[in-house]
């Protein structure tokens, strides 16, 4: 046994471990993987085309390497290798993100979003984990809950608030771990572009108490598809979270100081609260969303037509439409577009490059909060 520790330790510090992610002076990133015995590794990251990988080159000591061509556009970036055909993460890398039950690596490069996905020399607000009684759902459950800055120091003041909502197989921690949400927040008000505000991350799988392994269920595996998630219930029942916020928290308690927004799954969920509260929001994103569904289970989802009328009759401050050209909802945000043309409705339309990625979510939102609460 002792020969066996003692050849464990040889092996564990045959040499330093690599560097890997490096963000090179010239902007260039240097990628390495250490494993003398793979044939092939190679590298798939979130800046690349889609598809497309890079080829690592084996050296000294088993570890292969990879230096971009070029230099690397300032974000907050995932990626991970292929070894003889099987995803691995970087396991040089400390940081990690889960989406839904896949992992992978994660790289921040200095200056990421303009400075905004940054933790920079700024006031920061506070991220609490907040339980709320559900009648709907017959249980509490968790939402994140971030306040601004200066929020504890002035007792009389009441602030507006944004409800921004995570998309398919997410739950309350995927703005605030993979959208950069209270960094972008932080920084937005801190630099007078954002009023200060209230920002909730409610958990959308109303079935579901709270995150993975942070609910009573214990450990189980995550998946993208939970019962539950689009049938009407979280809409019907979303009313329990503004009741419970406006009763626990310092809000400006009316329809011009609040905004709703979400992506994808968040986003079908923000149009239907939408329209279904004309009196509730007057603010409301929808980022690559899910608008056209055969939603049928629930009356929040009959007479789309209607409720529309019904919503824009109530003259709401904003309502804004973002979206990649390459987003597999194109097509369906093109043709609600439509319909809101042919009904003379007001809004905002954006469409940006690329996919259903969290990096156009990220900058989505990054556009979003400046254009809330300017009129209080």
């Amino acid at each position: 046994m002792l020969c066996l520790a003692a050849m464990a330790q040889e092996s564990l510090f045959t040499g330093p471990a690599p560097v890997s992610p490096q963000v090179n002076e010239d902007g260039t990133v240097t990628f390495r993987y250490r494993d003398a015995n793979a044939q092939t590794v190679l590298l798939r990251a979130d800046f690349m085309a889609e598809g497309e990988t890079a080829e690592l080159t084996k050296g000294e000591r088993g570890v292969w390497t990879y230096t971009t061509p070029e230099s690397i556009y300032p974000d907050y970036y995932s990626y991970f290798f292929i070894v003889d055909g099987t995803k691995q993460i970087d396991l040089c890398n400390a940081f990690i993100r889960r989406d839904i039950a896949d992992l992978t690596s994660v790289l921040l490069i200095p200056g990421a979003g303009d400075g905004l996905y940054c933790v920079n020399d700024v006031p920061h607000g506070t991220v609490s984990k907040i339980w709320y009684p559900s009648e709907t759902a017959g249980c509490d459950r968790r939402m994140t809950v971030y306040t601004p800055a200066g929020y504890e120091d002035n007792p009389t003041e009441n602030y507006p608030v944004v409800y921004i909502l995570h998309g398919m197989g997410g739950d309350e921690e995927a703005w605030v771990t993979q959208g950069r949400a209270t960094q972008i927040l932080d920084n937005l008000i801190a630099r007078g572009e954002a009023k200060p505000m209230i920002a909730v991350f409610p958990n959308g799988n109303i079935s579901d108490e709270a995150a993975p392994l942070e609910n009573s269920v214990g450990y189980n595996i995550p998946t993208g598809v939970r019962p539950k998630m689009m049938e009407g219930s979280f809409e019907s029942s979303f009313h329990e979270i503004v009741e419970f916020v406006d009763s626990h928290y310092r809000t400006i308690a009316k329809k011009e100081a609040r905004a709703i927004c979400g992506l994808s799954m968040g986003g079908f969920h923000t149009l239907y609260i939408s329209i279904n509260n004309p009196e509730t929001f007057a603010y409301s994103g929808l980022f690559s969303a899910a608008v056209f569904r055969n939603a049928e289970e629930s009356g929040i989802y009959e007479d789309l037509d209607g409720k529309l009328a019904g919503y824009f009759a109530q003259n709401p401050e904003l309502f804004w439409i973002a979206i990649g050209k390459d987003d597999f909802l194109y097509k369906n945000n093109t043709e609600f577009r439509q319909m809101l043309d042919k009904g003379g409705y007001a809004y905002t339309y954006v469409e940006s490059e690329g996919g259903h990625i969290w990096k156009n979510w990220r900058t989505y939102l990054s556009d979003f909060l400046p254009l809330l609460f300017n009129n209080l």
